[in-house]
């Protein structure tokens, strides 16, 4: 089997088991695992504020390690049987993105919204958002359903596919080692100390995937009843307005894409178009399957010219 062959097999195999199956089982899912860790190390964490820096960088460290680090070791050892290596890397390639799921939460969001239901749409948003969701108004919901679907066409599809082309499965599962220690850590308040680390590092690994989903969910607003040209504008124009030096790149241009306003108040608003509403979000979502289907596309196209390259 050749390596591009090889690497093609993962990754649609992986796909299909999103696209089919959806998520693992929690007992068996490695980012469950990560997330296990880090509350364990969490516990352990000095309150000062030198202490908690360093046992903050320390747990940003040790999660791509080991579980970036552990899969290599395990993929290695299984190199004599191929086909038990392949889907080894197919289950951990597919735990490193999770583009049905994200779908689904987001459209989830949308029926209820839509439906008037308000109280429902917050408490489904919570699966998507780690803000206050209660005192959210229906544009307000729908902003943040469609900043969670921009946002996260990076975190959880383009960037761990990207590593996955640069360092295989081992770099898909590191990056999402990363991620979900700043998601699930923060660093404000009491965490400021203790986040410091985790959030830096998360910044370093999605500074080419963040504007790399920007330029693909500008391809994929072409023909989708939205305006490529306005998503380039307002990526240009507010980017940059958000407190991540990343996550306002996929939300701006999201937001240019479907002519309307994302507003997180008090802290950034994106876009000069009309309040979000409930079928914004199925809009949103649409673009978001065509982006994830662009993204697969290059990265068979990145796969051929790194293994022909070599």
């Amino acid at each position: 089997m050749t390596a591009f062959a090889h690497a093609t097999i993962v990754l649609v195999g992986a796909v299909a088991v999103d696209v089919l199956l959806g998520e693992p089982p929690n007992a068996l899912h490695p980012v469950v695992w990560m997330g296990t860790l880090q509350r364990a190390l969490r516990r352990l964490a000095p309150r000062r504020a030198l202490g908690a820096f360093v046992h903050g960088s320390m747990m940003a460290l040790l999660g791509p390690a080991l579980f970036g680090g552990g899969s290599w070791l395990v993929l290695r050892a299984l190199a004599p049987r191929p086909w038990i290596q392949v889907a080894v890397e197919i289950f951990l390639l597919k735990s490193a993105f999770a583009a049905r799921g994200l779908g689904r939460a987001a459209k989830e969001v949308a029926v209820k919204l839509g439906g008037g239901d308000l109280a429902a749409a917050r408490h489904a948003l919570r699966s998507l958002v780690s803000r206050d969701t209660s005192k959210l108004d229906a544009s307000l919901l729908a902003a943040a359903a469609i900043e969670s679907v921009a946002e996260n066409t990076s975190d959880s599809v383009v960037a761990p596919l990207l590593y996955f082309v640069i360092w295989g499965v081992p770099g898909a599962l590191a990056y999402r080692a990363i991620n979900t220690l700043d998601a699930m850590i923060g660093y404000h308040g009491e965490t400021e100390w203790l986040g410091k680390a985790a959030a830096r590092l998360d910044d370093v690994a999605n500074l080419v995937p963040a504007r790399l989903t920007a330029a693909v969910l500008v391809l994929a607003s072409i023909g989708a009843s939205a305006s490529p040209a306005r998503a380039l504008r307002t990526w240009w124009r507010d980017g940059d307005a958000t407190e991540s030096p990343n996550a306002g790149r996929p939300m701006a241009a999201m937001a240019g894409a479907l002519d309307v306003r994302l507003e997180k108040v008090g802290h950034y608003r994106l876009g000069d178009g009309a309040a979000a509403r409930a079928h914004d979000i199925d809009r949103s979502i649409y673009i978001f399957v065509r982006a994830c289907a662009i993204t697969v596309s290059l990265v068979v196209v990145a796969c051929w010219l790194r293994t022909h390259a070599t």
